[in-house]
C-alpha cells in the first residue's frame, strides 16, 4: 500500500513539474525553445537598418551667391589717335562728304587755321544734314553757321543750331553757302572746326 502510493505520489510530482516548465518556457518573439534543454535557445534576428535622418539644414547647402560686378565703361580718350578724327557730312540717303578741317587742339597741339571755303556737297533746301565721325567719338557740345560762299569770316553769318551729341541740323535756303561745324569732342583738348559749301537747290 504505502508502495503504490508513493509510486502515485511520485508521477503526480513529475507530471506536474513538466506541466510547470511548459508553461514557463513559452516561446518568445525571436526565439526557438529546446526541449531537451533547460533554458530557450535565443536567436537574433537580423537587425532593422534605420533610415538616415535628414535635417533641413543637411539637405539645404547653400551655395555661395556669386555677383558680378557690372562692367565699366572707360571714360573716352585720345590715346593712340594722333589728330583730330573726320568729319562726314551727309542727307539722307546720300553719300557723306569729308569737311575741311580747319582750327583744332588737341591733346598739347593743335592748327590754327583761316576761314575756309569748304568741301562741296549738293543737297536740297530744308533738308535735314548729320555729321559723324571717323573714328566714332562722344561729342560734348556743337554749334554751326552759315555765310554766303564767297565771304571770307563768319561776320554776318547766321546760326543753323547748336546742341549736345551728334550734329544734325537743317540745310539753308537755296543759294551757295559755306557751313562751319565746331565741335568740342568729349575728350581732354579735343576741339576742332569742320567746313563744307552746300550748294543748295
Amino acid at each position: 500500500m504505502s508502495g503504490s502510493w508513493f509510486l502515485i505520489r511520485r508521477t503526480t510530482i513529475v507530471g506536474m513539474a513538466v506541466a510547470m516548465l511548459t508553461a514557463g518556457c513559452t516561446a518568445v518573439p525571436g526565439s526557438t525553445f529546446d526541449p531537451g534543454g533547460a533554458s530557450p535557445i535565443i536567436t537574433s534576428e537580423p537587425a532593422t537598418t534605420a533610415s538616415p535622418v535628414v535635417t533641413a539644414s543637411a539637405m539645404a547647402t547653400a551655395s555661395p551667391l556669386v555677383t558680378q560686378e557690372p562692367a565699366m565703361t572707360p571714360e573716352p580718350t585720345i590715346a593712340g589717335i594722333d589728330s583730330p578724327p573726320e568729319a562726314l557730312l551727309a542727307v539722307e540717303g546720300g553719300d557723306p562728304v569729308m569737311g575741311q578741317l580747319g582750327t583744332s587742339t588737341w591733346k598739347n597741339g593743335g592748327s590754327d587755321a583761316p576761314w575756309l571755303r569748304g568741301a562741296p556737297i549738293t543737297v536740297g533746301a530744308g533738308e535735314p544734314l548729320t555729321v559723324t565721325f571717323l573714328p566714332g567719338m562722344d561729342v560734348a557740345s556743337w554749334r554751326t553757321w552759315y555765310v554766303p560762299a564767297a565771304s571770307d569770316g563768319q561776320t554776318g553769318g547766321a546760326s543753323l543750331g547748336e546742341g549736345v551729341g551728334q550734329p544734325t541740323f537743317q540745310a539753308p535756303a537755296a543759294g551757295s553757302w559755306t557751313v562751319n561745324v565746331t565741335v568740342t569732342f568729349h575728350v581732354e583738348n579735343g576741339r576742332a572746326d569742320y567746313y563744307w559749301r552746300l550748294d543748295v537747290q
